[in-house]
């Protein structure tokens, strides 16, 4: 992914994003001279990671690939064996959300899936991969990535699908060949939109993409007025024609499937998207985190509260569809925030990637 560079007035903050599977960074600006001009101070988080190279799919004891069914409900994670109590820390995150439609947050990370649920840490005791481009949807999680030293997965694992928690994943499209980073998905109507950072084969570097037949299939879109160097994407989660970014340049929306977008910002960097049934969410920093709320039915904008940020910002974030009021984000320097309140107060649940 193209790296994201912000320069709002006199304070800079850098969120750098490497290729991930190998050593990503994320650098930010702490300080300003007294002098007024900005001096950049870099904090840098690198972790090496070592793919697996495998070229075995994941395959049943008859060598055909591994379908389920998905009007399966996931199980309870407290009660499901295959996940185990976590204590650690919960390193670069790259996506999070109620998969599942359970009262359960799922945490992408490189190292696998951490959930929270009732106050109460769980990890996943397989699979744990380097989930990338995640996106949790009604009946499980989609995304890409690079298999963990436990899988049997190639690298990278192109698009995926899970409806049991992470258990088994189901191999969707472009198995061995891209890691999309970014990548949204409808919640419920589970319409695919990708931009690929390499050619495959089935799309062109850089380009906007859409499926909507669990990628067995890609239509480019022509993506006019979508700016560069974007970082998030988002689908509505029962209108597919529905699909926003957040990049360097702001809050994009489009509402024809990606032909064409409209600017809806200015004077700050988007950093995140999210969509509830009749709101667009939206995250940006213009020398302070900044989170709104706009009306997809009239256009109305609310200012979401949030807790102090000290050179920070909303970089994912999620509602729980069964509680309107309950809100989680993440943020750049690993802090993990919770509200049952509808944001009007925040429980701190992670400070720099450490459990509360």
């Amino acid at each position: 992914m193209k790296k994201l560079i912000i320069l709002i007035s006199t304070t800079f903050l850098l969120f750098g994003f490497a290729a991930c599977g190998q050593v990503e960074n994320s650098e930010q600006d702490l300080s300003n001279q007294g002098t007024g001009q900005p001096d950049l101070e870099s904090k840098k988080m690198n972790e090496e990671i070592e793919p697996t190279d495998k070229e075995t799919e994941q395959t049943s004891e008859d060598g055909e690939q591994i379908n389920q069914d998905l009007s399966q409900s996931t199980s309870n994670i407290e009660e499901d064996p295959y996940f185990e109590s976590f204590e650690g820390s919960i390193d670069h995150v790259h996506g999070l959300g109620y998969a599942g439609n359970q009262n359960a947050i799922f945490f992408a990370a490189h190292d696998g899936l951490k959930i929270f649920t009732n106050g109460k840490w769980y990890k996943t005791k397989a699979e744990n991969n380097d989930y990338m481009g995640f996106n949790a949807v009604e009946k499980g999680f989609f995304s890409s990535g690079h298999p963990g030293k436990d899988s049997s997965l190639p690298n990278p694992f192109g698009v995926m699908r899970s409806t049991d928690n992470g258990q088994t994943l189901e191999t969707l499209g472009l198995l061995g060949e891209t890691d999309f980073h970014l990548m949204g998905v409808g919640y419920e109507t589970n319409s695919i939109y990708a931009i690929p950072p390499n050619n495959n084969s089935e799309m062109e570097a850089g380009g906007l993409y859409v499926s909507e037949d669990d990628a067995k299939s890609w239509r480019k879109v022509k993506a006019e007025n979508l700016g560069e160097n974007l970082f998030h994407l988002a689908v509505h989660p029962t209108k597919a024609e529905i699909v926003a970014a957040a990049g360097e340049d702001g809050i994009y929306l489009s509402e024809d499937r990606g032909e064409t977008f409209e600017l809806l910002t200015n004077g700050f960097q988007g950093t995140t998207v999210y969509f509830s049934d009749d709101d667009l969410w939206y995250g940006g920093f213009n020398g302070k985190a900044i989170l709104m709320k706009k009306s997809i039915l009239d256009g109305s904008e609310k200012e979401i509260p949030l807790p102090k940020l000290e050179q920070d910002a909303v970089m994912y974030m999620a509602q729980n569809p069964n509680n309107e009021n309950e809100l989680v984000f993440v943020s750049f320097n690993g802090d993990i925030y919770k509200s049952t309140d509808d944001a009007k107060t925040w429980t701190t649940i992670v400070k720099n990637g450490v459990i509360q």
